[in-house]
């Protein structure tokens, strides 16, 4: 019997501040500027993916004390971008990445419910954790939670957001249509909640939104965050974006499931992941090796050193070989509020596996950093593009893929002209699409339903 190919779900990543924008090229817009978004989310839009999304940064990154130079056009407010952009799309999800670090569930659970409201039922939140004090200073409770602790309280805090979101329910609520008023609205709203980080009472003055609840999406990869995700997201992100190394990642939060009474089809995964398009393979090769020198400059190239050696390495030239002394490996941290810090786990064995690999190509820091940087994931026509993506989903290595492209705000406006068509051809992605939320684009049910589902069995 032949297995039925799968919808492929796609996202459009606004990247705002890093360096996978290429700030030189002519195209590059405001990534502050209403405009920006606008012509985005519009051009994603018109593509019918599933959703925008846009990541947070809560304090502007540092390295050596100084302003990180890629954070210098600032970081706009995710729910103030998100609500102006459901003024001007009328199906395109809206997908936000708050932190559970530094917020409260109730202001967080408020502003989400109001925006599934505005919106129509498109709102989606990404649940993340702060690992860093640096970013708490900005907070009240600045660095306060040991990091064993983080998971803890994204947890709570999601479930107790839960709690909120549900704290209305239809069967609950009458309203006479004549005067307006509620009647049995006692219940409306009411919550209790008591646990290890939050002991809250009140009412929630939100009602029922479209969706009941905001698409959960989650972006950890350890052991606890995949579990995290298997327990309560509808989504994860993945930053496996090879077919090997994506069908390992596939296989294994899938499997996860099934101890939370989840099927496989509750939980989508869809990696991060780039592009390069031209007109013929060609073309497109050629294209994606000036993107990388673009983006990845030789002031780029020391500070991306810089992060695994955690040393001042101003001094050396990006064209020139890697440093002879080897990583600082004390708890002082050169950059702040940069991810990327916790990605080299073994600093003094990266260093000796990225001499090894610079020694044997006679690659010089500007080109080590390009080679072991990300790459563009998706190298070619639109016919190649397409044709790898689609069998990237079909081989369960991803459900779909949050493109990010290295243009904003016009970078999507060829793949949405010329690869999304191949796509629709090969009938694996929509053509309009099928409903008004968030839930119904990407295939997820009512939570209302899920309740009753699990409750019948």
């Amino acid at each position: 019997m032949t297995k039925p190919l799968k919808q492929i779900h796609l996202a459009a990543h606004f990247p705002g501040v890093n360096n996978t924008t290429v700030w030189s090229d002519p195209r590059a817009g405001s990534h502050i500027e209403f405009s920006s978004f606008a012509h985005f989310a519009r051009t994603a839009e018109r593509a019918r993916f599933d959703f925008l999304f846009l990541a947070e940064g809560l304090r502007l990154r540092e390295q050596g004390g100084k302003i990180y130079d890629l954070d210098v056009v600032g970081r706009p407010d995710t729910f103030t971008v998100l609500a102006a952009l459901a003024a001007v799309t009328e199906h395109l999800g809206l997908t936000g990445t708050i932190n559970s670090t530094f917020n409260e569930p109730y202001e967080v659970a408020r502003q989400f419910a109001s925006l599934d409201h505005l919106s129509g039922g498109r709102s989606a939140w990404n649940v993340v954790t702060s690992w860093d004090a640096f970013t708490g200073e900005n907070f009240r409770r600045g660095g306060f939670l040991p990091q064993e602790e983080r998971y803890s309280r994204a947890k709570e805090f999601l479930a107790t957001a839960n709690e909120l979101f549900d704290s209305w329910r239809g069967d609950e609520i009458l309203a006479d249509q004549e005067t307006g008023t509620f009647l049995r609205d006692a219940k409306a709203g009411a919550f209790v909640h008591t646990g290890q980080h939050f002991d809250i009472h009140g009412q929630f003055n939100v009602p029922r939104s479209p969706q009941g609840r905001p698409v959960i999406f989650q972006a950890g990869d350890s052991d606890e965050g995949r579990e995290f995700a298997a327990s309560s997201a509808d989504a994860i992100f993945s930053r496996y974006a090879t077919l090997k190394e994506g069908q390992a990642f596939y296989t294994d939060v899938k499997s996860r499931l099934a101890t939370y009474g989840r099927r496989p089809d509750q939980l989508l995964i869809l990696p991060a992941a780039t592009f390069t398009l031209a007109d013929t393979d060609a073309e497109a090769e050629e294209l994606a090796k000036v993107v990388r020198r673009q983006q990845v400059s030789g002031a780029t190239a020391i500070k991306h050193l810089e992060l695994v050696w955690n040393r001042d390495l101003s001094s050396y030239d990006p064209d020139g070989p890697l440093p002879d002394i080897d990583p600082d490996v004390s708890d002082r941290h050169i950059s702040q509020g940069r991810a990327q810090v916790r990605m080299y786990r073994d600093p003094l064995a990266t260093a000796r596996e990225w001499r090894e690999l610079a020694a044997a190509n006679n690659w010089s820091i500007r080109d080590l950093v390009i080679e072991t940087g990300n790459r563009q994931n998706f190298i070619g026509s639109a016919e190649t593009i397409a044709r790898t993506i689609n069998e990237y989903v079909q081989a369960d290595a991803s459900d779909g893929f949050i493109l990010v492209p290295h243009i904003t705000p016009t970078g999507f406006d060829a793949f949405a002209d010329k690869v999304v068509p191949l796509l629709q051809e090969r009938g694996v992605f929509r053509a309009e699409y099928e409903g008004p939320t968030l839930r119904h684009h990407l295939g997820l049910a009512h939570p209302d339903d899920v309740r009753d589902e699990r409750a019948a069995s």
